[in-house]
């Protein structure tokens, strides 16, 4: 008579049960990140792409454009400088809204303080460049930094705190 059992060892199991194992540690992280998104990348995303459309739309229409921020609520609008007081109001009504949990920290206009309540604004000229600016946004305890430089189309970011004492340093 054969010995012929078919079938695994206890050994071969647990290699491959550590092996699935691995790889799913390996991919969890990922794929929650992103399913679930990460609201601090999303709001460098969204508000880049708002600084970069700004600087193009004022010189497209050669009309200097404003964005303002709520600091404590984060928000954000924006609106031409040539606009009535009564169109300012009307274009404060159309809210950008950050992710939940996602504001900024500060923001300041390089030679200038650092503001982290109340509005803050950057301009952003018919001529092509913008106020040198470097925004901190913040989320639980992450933080982005955005750097806006004045005659470069994109916006410099950091995935940490990165604090400017000149704008020479960035």
């Amino acid at each position: 008579m054969r010995n012929n059992h078919k079938g695994y060892t206890l050994i071969e199991l647990a290699v491959v049960v550590f092996i699935i194992g691995l790889m799913l540690a390996f991919a969890v992280p990922r794929i929650r990140d992103t399913l679930l998104g990460d609201a601090l990348k999303t709001a460098a995303r969204q508000l880049t792409g708002a600084v970069k459309e700004l600087r193009s739309d004022a010189v497209r229409e050669q009309v200097d454009y404003v964005i303002a921020f709520d600091l404590e609520h984060g928000v954000y609008w924006r609106y031409s400088a040539d606009m009535t007081p009564e169109k300012k109001d009307e274009m404060k009504q159309q809210l950008f809204r950050f992710p939940d949990g996602v504001r900024i920290a500060d923001m300041h206009h390089i030679g200038g303080a650092k503001k982290s309540e109340g509005e803050g604004q950057i301009r952003f000229f018919k001529k092509g460049y913008v106020q040198p600016t470097v925004i901190h946004l913040v989320k639980g305890n992450r933080y982005f930094t955005l750097v806006i430089n004045p005659f470069l189309a994109g916006v410099k970011v950091y995935d940490r705190y990165v604090d400017f004492d000149d704008w020479t340093s960035g």
